[in-house]
């Protein structure tokens, strides 16, 4: 039923652990991050999900508040007039108002009912019906998850959810066919509304991508999808739609049988309508899907399923490490389906609303929540500077990936490097991952040719490049972490470009303030602090300085959401706010060490806790000589007693032997292609550190690690560094990964109590030191008994 249209690139949470180092890092001098499979998963976590009220691709307007009104030529709000052809094909249009999108809601669903009672039901003259939008690129988005959350007692759900299915199942004894045309995002509910009808039939438009991603939300298919779904693609296929909620695209949708026809966009209702006449009059019949010897034996005999079943729980288990209900929910929901059909639908919803009461799942849609809330800025409508031009500065991971993003939503990007091998290595970069698009039939050879042409590669030897230049509307620099550099390429842009520029800063660490002293456009500079690799990543955050004016904050805000980015305004103070909370985390880390903490135990606790990757792995992934750096860089800062308690001397040392992580094939670990085992020499040399054994348990390395995470969350919003408890949470969960299923460290907070927090870092402080004392804002909480969200 819940879907969104946004984050599909990448691996659902339900069936994957989130990102393997999203940890706000990005190469090239102090702050980097690894790029690996699994730092894709949190990257999209989120982007598949729709609702009424937001969607990267739609433009809402608000409700005026005037009640809808009838009118011949508009009898229905959410649907346009209905039209019946020569041939008695009634077509039914979604239109859902004030909105690019289209979405299922519960006044959708009445009117619906009142619309098929009013001209469809007893009309003997309608031979068929095809459902379809009047929106382009849009069918159906999903249901809007709001309409969820505003139900107080989720088990009141259930009749709710009762009642749609009953028109779905009404509709079915009209006994005419029903058929689907999809043009663009057939998502959740309105993939079900599709599974409820004869034939379907889909556009081979790259907008177009079917799926039931309500996993994500830590939900299940709630319109019959758990029992419709397999009938047509199989039990096997279906398990892997619903527990990872990935979309299919329009060839895939065919072969599978998910759809039975893939025609062009400008055929499509045309077709859709012929096609439903022809399937009245008899001369087109649906064909099923044949299975494969080897499918029957697995999906339709009891040894087969016995071994698929376990073969499914032992990869869900492995991937959510039992933290998400969910995707157990989705197989007791198939399975019971299987052995008691006259009750599938009934206990469907029945699990739908368990889950919905589920923390779980309040945490995950208050991520999308927040999600969406980001997607505005308090500028004003006007306030940003238009921009047509980008130009980037420097070639490298960074660069190209911001060029990259840039390129694909239509920008004009000037990407400039030193010389050819500079410039050439980031435009391999950029053109390999739209290759493996394009192979992956996520792009067309079309697009692909945009993309390039949107893209020229200047270096210093290309006369041209200053007049270039001096036609950007803004300058993106990600050249390394040097201040006196990054001045000097401020005062050469002051002197090629118009007043409107503005130039964003790429550091992961320099005060923007030092940046802009001695500009001559100083309320023109801004941070833009991307997190990497770019184009996986969602998270950028926007850091303007106390002389930044409102406009270039706007602007850089604006033109990060076009690329796709979840945008955060943050204080301009060292570490800014992801790499801040970081700082005391990794301390944490090296005094657990101290305390007689093994590695692979460090690791196997912060996993099971919900984070992508334990804090040694991460140490390996990310290098062991960068995370070296961010220690010592934030231990020179401002943080205080905050950043004491450990012996960040530890990885200087391993530096020294040249255990640099992965990237030397030897840290804590050692690596051998993608095997990696404990390095047979870390035990020795961590004893040298080891003051005392305290022969810790799992919980208290959790505790200890993360509560110095999350106080320094809650001191950052204590001092105003962010604005309120949602960017906190978007932040750390788009960020570094923060356990999605707990909502972000303030949730987590709100879900133990405060005063419990509190209790558990004041006993710390006690028994190992001052650097655990809680913030103020936490005490505050504690003693109020106040929530962050209500």
């Amino acid at each position: 039923m819940i879907s969104r249209f946004v984050i599909g690139r990448l691996p659902s949470i339900a069936t994957r652990n989130l990102p393997a180092a999203t940890f706000g890092f990005h190469r090239g001098d102090l702050l980097t991050q690894t790029v690996s499979c699994e730092a894709k998963a949190s990257a999209t976590t989120f982007r598949n999900f729709s609702s009424a009220a937001a969607s990267d691709e739609s433009q809402i307007v608000q409700d005026s508040g005037l009640k809808f009104s009838p009118t011949p030529s508009r009898k229905y709000e959410y649907f346009q007039n209905v039209e019946i052809s020569p041939e008695g094909v009634a077509v039914i249009r979604f239109d859902c108002p004030k909105s690019s999108v289209n979405t299922i809601s519960f006044a959708l669903k009445d009117e619906a009912k009142m619309m098929w009672k009013n001209e469809i039901e007893n009309n003997d003259n309608i031979k068929a019906i095809v459902f379809t939008s009047a929106k382009p690129n849009m069918f159906i988005a999903g249901a809007d998850i709001f309409d969820i959350k505003s139900i107080e007692n989720k088990q009141d759900l259930v009749p709710l959810i009762e009642d749609g299915l009953e028109f779905f199942q009404h509709m079915k004894k009209k006994n005419v066919p029903l058929v689907a045309a999809i043009d663009g995002p057939a998502l959740g509910g309105g993939l079900e509304w599709a599974l409820w009808c004869d034939y379907r039939i889909c556009t081979d438009s790259s907008k177009t991508k079917l799926g039931l991603p309500e996993v994500k939300l830590g939900l299940l298919p709630g319109f019959g999808g758990t029992q419709n779904l397999h009938k047509l693609v199989g039990l096997q296929a279906a398990m892997d739609m619903m527990l990872t909620g990935k979309d299919i695209r329009p060839a895939k949708a065919k072969k599978m049988g998910l759809v039975d026809l893939v025609v062009t966009p400008a055929a499509l209702e045309k077709v859709a309508i012929d096609h439903a006449a022809q399937l009245a009059n008899g001369s087109l019949k649906v064909k099923k899907k044949k299975k494969s010897l080897m499918n029957r034996f697995i999906e339709d005999t009891p040894p087969g399923r016995n071994m698929m079943w376990k073969k499914v729980k032992e990869m869900v288990d492995k991937n959510t490490n039992g933290n998400y209900p969910a995707p157990y929910s989705i197989m007791e929901a198939v399975k019971y389906g299987l052995d008691k059909p006259s009750e599938r639908y009934k206990n469907e919803r029945e699990l739908f609303a368990k889950l919905a009461e589920t923390t779980e799942s309040e945490a995950l849609i208050g991520i999308f929540d927040g999600m969406t809330q980001m997607k505005k800025h308090a500028f004003g409508a006007d306030t940003a500077t238009p921009v047509k031009n980008i130009a980037v500065m420097g070639a490298g991971l960074m660069g190209a990936g911001i060029a990259q993003v840039s390129a694909e939503k239509g920008f004009s990007v000037l990407l400039k490097d030193k010389d050819n091998a500079g410039v050439s290595r980031g435009l391999s970069y950029m053109q390999d991952n739209w290759g493996k698009k394009k192979k992956r039939k996520r792009m067309t050879e079309y697009q692909y040719n945009i993309n390039n042409s949107n893209v020229t590669p200047l270096t210093d030897d290309v006369n041209s490049w200053q007049k270039h230049f001096g036609q950007a509307d803004l300058i993106i620099e990600a050249v390394f972490e040097d201040l006196e550099l990054k001045k000097k390429i401020v005062a050469d842009m002051e002197s090629l470009t118009g007043e409107h520029c503005v130039f964003a800063t790429n550091t992961s660490a320099i005060p923007i303030k030092s940046i802009a002293v001695g500009a001559k456009r100083p309320e023109n500079i801004v941070g833009m602090h991307y997190f990497s690799p770019v184009p996986a990543m969602p998270l950028l955050e926007i850091i303007p300085h106390e002389g930044t004016s409102d406009s270039a904050a706007a602007t850089a805000f604006e033109v990060g959401t076009k690329q796709g980015k979840t945008c955060i305004l943050v204080k301009d103070v060292p570490g800014f706010y992801v790499n801040r909370c970081l700082g005391p985390f990794l301390v944490e880390v090296s005094a657990l060490i101290r305390d007689g903490a093994q590695p692979e135990k460090l690791d196997k606790a912060l996993k099971k806790f919900g984070m992508p990757v334990g804090p040694i792995t991460l140490a390996d992934e990310v290098g062991v000589d960068v995370t070296s750096h961010v220690a010592k860089f934030l231990s020179n800062a401002d943080l205080g007693v905050r950043m004491e308690g450990g012996d960040i001397s530890l990885m200087e040392k391993m530096i020294e032997k040249g255990w640099l992580g992965k990237k030397s094939g030897k840290g804590f670990y050692v690596y051998d292609g993608k095997k990696k085992a404990l390095n047979p020499e870390i035990n020795d040399y961590l004893k040298g550190f080891v003051t005392q054994d305290l022969n810790l348990d799992e919980k208290e390395m959790q505790d200890r690690l993360i509560s110095r995470f999350i106080n320094e969350a809650a001191k950052c919003l204590e001092d105003e560094i962010i604005e309120n408890p949602v960017v906190g949470d978007i932040g750390l969960v788009f960020g570094t990964g923060f356990a999605p299923f707990r909502g972000g460290p303030f949730r987590y907070i709100d879900q133990i109590g405060a005063d419990n927090f509190v209790g558990m870092m004041n006993g710390f402080a006690d028994k190992y030191g001052p650097q655990f004392e809680p913030c103020q804002l936490l005490k505050d909480y504690a003693g109020s008994g106040k929530k962050f969200f209500k």
